[in-house]
């Protein structure tokens, strides 16, 4: 993962995927997205195994955490892979306390495996949550009216790139 603070991770793994579409899809305007789970600076990625996300829950239980994904729109223009627009969005999650058993069970259900900071705030891990503050759907992994606020301006710049030519 690379360097910086949580919202450069963020940022730079979404340019990556935007800028590997673009490439693929050279016809196309194309979103890409990369959400990370921060304990203060410490980013927490995807959980290796098991113990890596029993302990990733251990960490969260009863602290608050901040959840960043990071939006880019991007496009090929004159077969050159650009980002035209993009933004982080940011939400502060609080999770009460967890006990043991409550975290053996949500681990046991195999959902920690594939999510950033081993929860997924759509599932059954939304009963950990006692606040939090900014877009549930950022936490999701796309805050789906900021990407589409930034569609315009995506499609703006796209336009003013092709006719300078």
């Amino acid at each position: 993962m690379p360097g910086g603070s949580p919202p450069e991770v963020a940022l730079a793994a979404a340019r990556a995927k935007g800028l590997a579409a673009a490439r693929l899809r050279p016809d196309a305007l194309v979103l890409a997205a990369d959400t990370v789970v921060a304990l203060g600076e410490q980013v927490l990625g995807k959980p290796a195994d098991e113990a890596e996300a029993r302990a990733m829950l251990r960490h969260l239980a009863g602290r608050e955490h901040w959840v960043y994904t990071a939006v880019v729109w991007a496009a090929s223009v004159h077969a050159e892979p650009r980002v035209l627009v993009q933004d982080v969005t940011s939400s502060q999650v609080v999770f009460r306390q967890l006990t043991d058993e409550e975290i053996e069970a949500y681990v046991a259900t195999g959902e920690p495996a594939d999510k950033a900071g081993a929860y997924g705030i759509q599932g059954p891990a939304a009963s950990f949550v006692a606040q939090l503050r900014g877009p549930w759907d950022n936490v999701v992994g796309l805050p789906v009216a900021r990407a589409l606020g930034l569609l315009e301006q995506a499609r703006q710049e796209l336009a003013r790139l092709e006719e300078d030519g």
